[in-house]
């Protein structure tokens, strides 16, 4: 599939890039060449090939999901520069 100048002008316009006259032939011949390459690659046989999401075949360990309080609510509130009642407090936002 071949792209040609104006093409890529178009495109360049409707995604609001600035592409100087100079640079739209090129980019025209490097979009073809993406395009002609994405072309080939729809020659390749692949019935009967899984898809898959990984190269590496692996089993993530698995936690028990417990819905807990964090257990750490005195070191998370020493980091506030205020705090009260077991709460952070921060300025208000609404009137």
């Amino acid at each position: 599939m071949a792209i040609d100048a104006a093409t890529v002008r178009r495109v360049a316009k409707l995604a609001r890039i600035a592409e100087p006259e100079e640079r739209l032939e090129p980019l025209a011949q490097e979009l073809s060449a993406i395009l002609d390459w994405i072309e080939q690659l729809d020659e390749v046989d692949t019935d009967g090939v899984e898809p898959m999401t990984s190269a590496v075949a692996a089993a993530l360990p698995m936690r028990e999901d417990v819905v807990t309080d964090g257990q750490k609510r005195d070191a998370v509130l020493s980091n506030a520069p205020r705090q009260a009642d077991g709460f952070f407090v921060v300025p208000k936002v609404v009137e």
